[in-house]
């Protein structure tokens, strides 16, 4: 028997490929940072700065869900890369994919998008509760 369906949480199957998706993005992300010849420096140095979004908590759930998702959002950095590309700056396109590196890496971990609810309570299931964002 399974456990009960909880709204705004996938479970099962679809969260395994949304995973995997995460997964497969990740890896062509860095897979393209390495193509453009990006100093891996910057890899290194920016890859957890997302993250950072994380200190809107200190504000609130509220507020700290919104800044968070904001700063994992796959909009921002793919917008990053359409404005650089047409730009030509390389800087910009190795940015977008460094911040979409980390964003789809994170899908893959099971760390999905915040509910205002409380920062564990994610799309992709409650983190830290076996089997539910592990």
């Amino acid at each position: 028997m399974t456990a009960p369906f909880s709204v705004g949480q996938v479970r099962g199957a679809p969260r395994l490929l949304l995973r995997l998706e995460g997964l497969a993005l990740g890896l062509l992300c860095i897979w393209l940072f390495h193509k453009s010849g990006a100093s891996w420096w910057l890899f290194g140095s920016l890859i957890l700065a997302p993250d950072l979004t994380m200190l809107g908590y200190l504000a609130g759930p509220r507020f700290g869900a919104v800044l968070y998702n904001a700063g994992h959002t796959l909009l921002w950095p793919v917008l990053l890369a359409v404005i650089g590309w047409g730009v030509q700056a390389s800087l910009a396109l190795a940015l977008a994919l460094i911040w979409a590196a980390h964003i789809t890496l994170d899908r893959a971990l099971g760390y999905g998008l915040k509910y205002s609810s409380a920062f564990n309570h994610t799309h992709l299931g409650t983190i830290g509760q076996p089997g539910k964002a592990q």
